[in-house]
């Protein structure tokens, strides 16, 4: 039997609706028993084997910040030359709000993570999607507080480890900015930007093999 009431379950789904990738952000500093809740429910997140792989940097040197942001933007640029006939398109966008957002965030793989087998023998892989799910709940954690979330992939992993001074075997996946909005995006950004637009779920679903999938 359940123990949640319908509201309960109506705001986790409004929650899930609602959640946006951020990428404008005042610069009103997060309470920090808020940033505490926000890591906790990332910390409470499934992992494979029970590994938990999440490790989360908080970045409060404003030079540093500047520093992750412009190897963003050197990706952002070289992202930009390799869409080809979208290059300019992209270059519009606002992908990031690094220099602007309460609080940023690097969230890393650990090193020696070979040493975990359990459900990664043969897929490896696992250890990034545990990871993802903490990112998961973070990420509805701060809309729930009112807060916006919005995860950057732009950036060489390389040079972002050596910058973290993160050990050899260990990986940065995402630059996480949070903070306060003006407002929540009524649609993903990139879907009222006319980027691309959502799929609908009978594209996505199949039963009994591959073949049922539409493929649009």
């Amino acid at each position: 039997m359940s123990d949640f009431s319908d509201n309960d379950k109506a705001a986790i789904y409004r929650v899930i609706a609602e959640r946006r990738d951020m990428r404008h952000f005042k610069p009103d500093p997060i309470d920090a028993s808020v940033l505490q809740r926000l890591l906790a429910a990332a910390h409470m997140a499934p992992s494979v084997g029970l590994m938990q792989p999440w490790r989360f940097i908080r970045i409060t040197d404003s030079a540093l910040r500047h520093r992750i942001h412009a190897l963003v933007e050197e990706e952002r640029i070289a992202t930009a030359q390799a869409l080809a006939e979208r290059e300019d398109e992209f270059m519009r966008l606002k992908v990031e709000g690094i220099l602007d957002c309460g609080e940023l965030l690097v969230a890393a793989l650990p090193d020696q993570r070979e040493q975990h087998i359990f459900g990664r023998r043969t897929l490896p892989e696992m250890d990034l999607a545990s990871m993802a799910c903490a990112i998961q709940n973070l990420w509805l954690a701060a809309r729930a507080e009112g807060l916006g979330a919005g995860w950057v992939s732009l950036f060489d992993p390389q040079r972002l480890a050596a910058l973290l001074h993160m050990p050899p075997d260990a990986k940065p996946c995402a630059v996480l900015c949070i903070g306060h909005v003006e407002a929540f995006y009524p649609r993903p950004m990139l879907e009222q930007e006319g980027w691309a637009q959502r799929k609908p779920l009978q594209a996505m679903v199949s039963e009994n093999g591959w073949s049922g999938v539409e493929e649009k």
